[in-house]
């Protein structure tokens, strides 16, 4: 089948097709005259199911290798729950800091009702100058604020 009709039937963008290709998840189809590529059947499966992993989490580097080597015959399952384990780890590190950082957002909030309720209308309450120097924040957080975004 041509691009077009896997990409419907799979319910991705033609380009999602050549990106998947370039990277080695969706092996090189067969040409047709005028360079028209040509999958096979299989390839709907093999595209759902690298969506369906990069909805829970899996990265395209990630099922890069789980699929090689599953291509070559191995069997990549053992890793594959290792990831995911992983990925449970980190979601849970990310869980308790939004809620770490939800409080501290929560108690900012207050302070700056406090001192909004001492401005008087027309006179700034300079809010942002007087957020905490150590504020909690994700990892990720962290990295943009350091990159000064």
């Amino acid at each position: 089948m041509r691009s077009g009709q896997l990409a419907r039937l799979a319910g991705v963008s033609t380009d999602t097709l050549r990106h998947y290709e370039r990277l080695g998840l969706l092996p090189a189809p067969i040409r047709f005259p005028a360079n028209y590529r040509n999958y096979p059947p299989a390839a709907v499966g093999r595209v759902e199911l690298i969506q369906r992993a990069i909805k829970v989490g899996f990265s395209l580097t990630e099922l890069k290798t789980i699929l090689k080597e599953r291509d070559a015959g191995g069997q990549p399952c053992r890793q594959v729950r290792r990831l995911l384990t992983t990925k449970i780890r980190d979601m849970e590190l990310q869980i308790r800091e939004l809620v770490s950082m939800r409080a501290e957002l929560a108690r900012i909030s207050k302070d700056w009702d406090r001192r909004l309720a001492r401005t008087t209308k027309g006179e700034p309450a300079r809010l942002l100058e007087n957020l905490p120097v150590h504020t909690p924040v994700s990892g990720r957080r962290k990295h943009l604020r350091n990159r000064g975004a």
